[in-house]
């Protein structure tokens, strides 16, 4: 004869209960004064963020699933300010970022949160990375469409953000006459041939098609010696 089953909720009560753990003491490290140790029942169990123990008390105690959302709380507060350390250097495109995360071994959930988070402080965003990318490259080391193309690409840029950036851009002749006319000053007395030869080369590197560096360097080579 077959034995009539428990309940369900009898069945799974027991997998349902957690133990808890009492919150004995919080201390400030004394090496990291924005990390707490949190004491549970009386001995060390984990160190977490300042922000992130911000709402605990001694008293409390804490079940095995609160343990484990402070600690994935503390991993995505970690990567966030490891990812705000990265960008303090330069600005950095989403796609930089992710890759720097991916590098230290964050996990993907938590890499997307802190994207998320990067994005709301306005301290990461690509259409106003790309935009300050060609700005920067323009005023310091003009070259041409396709190059920077090609930067804004292997930074992650999508061809909407990079058409965006680009669009304020002179002519491809006009970005090829500011490139050159600064190279140009270090290639003065040299005779004409050697000076388009090393001029072209020049602007070959910055981008430019010979077919737009041939009359720009033209232009320039009258302008030196008119002068």
């Amino acid at each position: 004869m077959t034995q009539p089953r428990l309940p369900g909720i009898l069945g799974r009560a027991v997998f349902f209960m957690e133990n808890e753990l009492k919150i004995t003491s919080l201390k400030v490290q004394k090496r990291n004064p924005n990390r707490v140790n949190v004491y549970l029942d009386g001995d060390f169990a984990f160190g977490l963020a300042r922000i992130v123990a911000a709402w605990l008390s001694v008293g409390q105690n804490l079940s095995e699933s609160q343990i484990e959302t402070l600690r994935e709380k503390d991993g995505v507060e970690a990567a966030y300010q490891r990812s705000l350390t990265f960008i303090s250097y330069r600005p950095r495109s989403e796609a930089e970022v992710r890759r720097k995360m991916q590098e230290q071994g964050v996990k993907p959930e938590w890499a997307d949160e802190v994207v998320e988070r990067l994005m709301r402080a306005g301290v990461v965003g690509d259409t106003n990375f790309a935009a300050a990318w060609v700005e920067n490259r323009a005023a310091l080391h003009p070259r041409g469409r396709r190059l920077l193309t090609y930067e804004l690409r292997q930074k992650g840029i999508s061809d909407e953000d990079i058409s965006t950036a680009l669009e304020p851009l002179p002519e491809e002749e006009g970005l090829a006459y500011n490139a050159g006319v600064k190279y140009a000053s270090r290639l003065k007395g040299l005779e004409w041939m050697d000076f388009s030869r090393r001029l072209t080369g020049f602007l070959a590197r910055r981008g430019f098609s010979y077919s737009t560096c041939k009359p720009v360097i033209r232009q320039i080579w009258d302008e030196f010696n008119t002068n």
